[in-house]
């Protein structure tokens, strides 16, 4: 499958292939795990511009990359009001949510059309290669087959092309499984990559090896109350990751259905005096609902609001609470030297939302041996 461009791909680098940078843009950057991701792969690796709607979520990436990286904003407004960077690299994850498997599925949902604008971004600042991230659903949807269609020869993107798959996180080397859609997109002048080669399948990375620094007992709630000013607005923050190991003041009920709870186990463990009404009489349906995380496995897609041990199996393997931020942020690979910034629903919003560091890794790492 394809998509395309003008015949002059990318902006003109110096230096030997060795040691000349590579220029990355990021689209819907969120908190940076992509930039991350390609960050930990190489140092030729340099972001010129990146874009993102959310605030709190833009200052994450100001914090930790540079204030200068940063346009905070939508996507349709930042090609009205800025010149787009002739970049070796695009890469970027539009929103997913009209056709995640997640809740209810809306076709006509906006944000399923913002690949428009990144095929827009392809289009001006006209990249060698670039990178789609997306839910693994994306690939059924009609906005991938759109996608697809543009890259024909009377299509918008006909001097590209791309191929895709279907990626565990796991086997690159991330503390979780989550499977992600992956399109890796050419220019039809370059050969095509392919996608990056499993590295850990058969000894996936364990929810034990990643907690195996933290301390487990957690004693704050709330995280404390600096501040600082970002794009005019005081927002909470800059944390460290290891600040952000904080908990929840859960209910009497909460904490006696998680003592309840053996390791490995779920609501189907508890009995019926300590169930939810909802729960009483089925047997069946998800066992991740007040589910442990397993010791010895990675641990289970990490979503937004892995807080809250009734959407998953985000129990912590042995203690009576959930995993904290910090603990996500770990099972997401961001490094000691990401930052956050932003309340606690607003950060939890930005891990459940990353793309694994790992995952971004293997991808820039093997990208970087075509550039």
């Amino acid at each position: 499958m394809t998509l395309q461009a003008p015949l002059h791909v990318g902006t003109p680098t110096t230096g030997s292939s060795a040691t000349r940078t590579i220029s990355v843009l990021d689209l819907f950057a969120g908190a940076g795990g992509l930039t991350a991701g390609f960050h930990a792969a190489s140092d030729r690796y340099r972001v010129k511009r990146a874009v993102e709607l959310d605030t709190s979520a833009a200052a994450t990436f100001a914090a930790t990359f540079g204030a200068d990286l940063v346009y905070r904003g939508g996507i349709q407004t930042w090609l009205q009001e800025e010149d787009v960077p002739q970049v070796d690299v695009i890469v970027g994850g539009p929103p997913c949510q009209g056709f995640s498997m997640l809740g209810k599925r809306d076709s006509g949902d906006f944000r399923n059309y913002l690949w428009q604008e990144y095929a827009a971004t392809i289009l001006r600042a006209q990249p060698k290669y670039f990178v789609v991230e997306n839910v693994a659903a994306f690939a059924k949807s009609q906005q991938f087959r759109d996608l697809s269609e543009s890259t024909q020869p009377d299509g918008l993107l006909s001097d590209y092309a791309f191929e895709w798959g279907i990626l565990n996180a796991a086997d690159y080397g991330a503390f979780q499984a989550r499977k992600r859609a992956i399109l890796i997109g050419r220019h039809r002048d370059l050969p095509a990559i392919g996608m990056p080669p499993p590295t850990h399948v058969g000894r996936h990375q364990t929810v034990r090896q990643a907690f195996k620094n933290i301390v487990p007992a957690v004693t704050e709630t709330r995280l404390d109350d600096r501040v600082k000013t970002f794009f005019g607005i005081e927002l909470p923050g800059v944390f460290r990751p290891f600040e952000l190991h904080v908990g929840r003041d859960y209910a009497e009920i909460s904490k006696l259905r998680f003592s309840k709870i053996p390791e490995g186990g779920n609501r189907f463990d508890l009995p019926d005096r300590l169930k939810a009404p909802c729960w009483i009489g089925h047997t069946s349906g998800s066992g991740d609902v007040m589910g442990r995380l397993h010791w010895d496995r990675p641990s289970v897609t990490i979503r937004t609001e892995f807080f809250k041990p009734e959407k998953g199996r985000y129990l912590h393997p042995v203690e009576n609470r959930a995993i904290t931020h910090y603990e996500a942020a770990v099972l997401q690979g961001f490094p000691d030297t990401h930052r956050f910034v932003g309340t606690k629903t607003a950060i939890a919003r930005q891990i459940g939302n990353a793309v694994p560091v790992p995952l971004g890794r293997a991808i820039a790492a093997h990208m970087e041996q075509y550039l």
